[in-house]
C-alpha cells in the first residue's frame, strides 16, 4: 500500500485549476510545470486533473522507497508498472452527501467485483487497477519526463522508456509504414465494443424516473447523442423547439454546436421548464438550463446528474452509465441505413470517421437474437421429416425400407 502522502487540490484560480502538494502541503514545482505546458496546448481542466491524479499515484510510490523524482530510474519505473499490475486499488467509504443541492445516495448496483452485472451485463470494478488505467498513467508519466527532458529539468534519461521495436503496419502506398512508438511498460489494451441500452431496458430505466427534468435529460441524451457534461453546458435560450435544435459547448473545441434533438426530448423540456419556474427557478436567457429540484437552486452538476441515474438503477437493479446513453444514441443513428455516416460523425463531434464507424457493427444483444434465430430454423428444420428425391418409383422405396405406417 502506498503511504497517503500530498494530495492534487483543486484552486480557484484559472491559471492553476490544479495543483500538487507534498506530505509538507508545499506545490511540487515540476508538476506545477507540466501542468502549465498542458494549459498552453489548450488542454481542459479536467484533462489537467486526470493527469495529476497519475502523478499523484507516482509521487506517493517514489516517497514509499524514498526516491527524488529526478533520480528516478528505469528499474523504478518497471517496479511501479509491475507494482501496479497486483496492487490493489485503495478502497474509501463513501458516505451520502450532498451535490449541489441534492443528495447524491449510494452508488449504482455494481454486484460482486469481477462478476457481470445481471441486468446489464457488465461486471463491477475490479480489486485492482485496470489495464486503460495502467495504460493512462505510464503515457502520462512518459510523456511528463519527456517534457523534463526537453526542457533540461529532469533526468538525462527517460524512466519509462519507449517501446523497443516498432511494429510494422501492412504494405500500403507501395512502402511499409511503421507505427510511432508506445511505450515499453504500456500495457496492451484491449479493444472494447460500445455499450448501449436495449430499447426494453432503456423503457424501463425511463420508466423508474420520477421527475420531468430527469425524462428531459435522458430524452436528450440518447437522442442527440451529447456527452453528459455537454448537456449540462446548454443556457436557457439554446432550446429551439421549432427547430428542434438545442446548443451545447462541445468538450473537446469548446465550440458551440446545435445538434438535432427528437420531439419527445422538448416536450420534456417544456414540461420541466414550466415546473422549474413556477417552482422560483432563474427564468432568464444566459441562465443555466438545468437546476437543481430542491432550494437553493444550483445549476445541474454532472455528479448530481449521475446521482440521479444511479437512484433508477438501484430501482432497476442495474448499473448503466450516463455514458452508456451516448453509446445508446451512436448506436441508432449508425445503425439507420437512411443516416449517412459522415452526419453521424458531425453530431458525435468525432475528429476521425474511423471512431464512428466502432458503432456500426451489430451490438451484443443483436448477436445473441440472431444466433438464438439460427437455432430455431436448425431445430425446425430438423423436425421436418425428409422427402425422398424424385424420380424413385414408391413400390421400390416400400420393398427396400418397408411400408410406412
Amino acid at each position: 500500500m502506498l503511504p497517503e502522502t500530498g494530495a492534487l487540490v483543486k484552486t480557484a484560480d484559472s491559471a492553476w485549476p490544479y495543483v500538487l502538494v507534498d506530505a509538507e502541503g508545499v506545490v511540487v514545482v515540476p508538476v506545477s510545470a507540466s501542468f502549465a505546458e498542458l494549459q498552453a496546448c489548450a488542454r481542459s481542466a479536467t484533462t489537467i486533473r486526470s493527469y495529476g491524479m497519475d502523478l499523484l499515484r507516482w509521487w506517493r510510490f517514489l516517497a514509499g522507497w524514498g526516491v527524488e523524482w529526478n533520480r528516478a530510474t528505469r528499474l523504478d519505473a518497471r517496479d511501479f508498472a509491475r507494482w501496479m499490475q497486483i496492487a490493489p486499488k485503495p478502497s474509501r467509504v463513501h458516505w451520502c452527501r450532498r451535490v449541489s443541492g441534492e443528495t447524491a445516495s449510494a452508488p449504482a448496483v455494481q454486484g460482486v467485483a469481477g462478476v457481470p452485472n445481471a441486468v446489464t451485463g457488465r461486471a463491477g470494478p475490479g480489486r485492482l487497477y485496470s489495464v486503460s488505467t495502467r495504460a493512462h498513467c505510464e503515457t502520462v508519466l512518459r510523456s511528463f519526463y519527456a517534457f523534463h527532458l526537453e526542457e533540461g529539468t529532469g533526468p538525462i534519461i527517460n524512466p519509462f522508456p519507449a517501446m523497443r521495436e516498432r511494429r510494422r503496419d501492412p504494405v500500403a502506398a507501395g512502402r511499409s509504414a511503421r507505427r510511432p512508438a508506445g511505450g515499453r511498460y504500456r500495457p496492451t489494451v484491449p479493444q472494447r465494443l460500445p455499450r448501449r441500452i436495449p430499447d426494453g431496458r432503456f423503457n424501463d430505466l425511463f420508466a423508474a424516473l420520477r421527475h420531468h427534468r430527469d425524462r428531459a435529460l435522458l430524452a436528450f441524451w440518447v437522442s442527440n447523442g451529447a456527452r453528459a457534461s455537454e448537456l449540462l453546458t446548454s443556457r436557457q435560450r439554446d432550446p429551439l423547439p421549432g427547430e428542434q435544435l438545442l446548443g451545447v459547448i462541445r468538450k473537446g473545441t469548446g465550440a458551440f454546436q446545435q445538434l438535432p434533438s427528437s420531439p419527445d426530448a422538448f416536450v420534456w423540456l417544456l414540461l420541466y421548464q414550466d415546473e422549474a419556474w413556477r417552482a422560483g427557478v432563474p427564468r432568464a436567457g444566459h441562465a443555466a438550463l438545468w437546476w437543481t429540484l430542491r432550494r437553493p437552486f444550483r445549476p445541474l452538476t454532472y455528479h448530481a446528474a449521475r446521482a440521479m441515474l444511479n437512484r433508477a438503477n438501484g430501482l432497476l437493479g442495474a448499473n448503466w452509465t450516463l455514458h452508456d446513453l451516448r453509446h445508446t444514441a451512436a448506436y441508432r443513428m449508425a445503425r439507420d441505413p437512411g443516416l449517412a455516416l459522415t452526419d453521424v460523425q458531425g453530431v458525435l463531434g468525432h475528429a476521425h470517421l474511423n471512431t464512428t464507424q466502432i458503432y456500426v457493427p451489430a451490438g451484443r444483444e443483436e448477436i445473441v437474437e440472431a444466433i438464438r434465430a439460427h437455432h430455431e430454423r436448425q431445430a425446425r428444420l430438423a423436425r421436418v421429416p425428409a422427402l425422398p428425391a424424385a424420380g424413385y418409383r414408391a413400390e421400390s422405396l416400400n420393398d427396400l425400407f418397408g411400408a410406412a405406417r
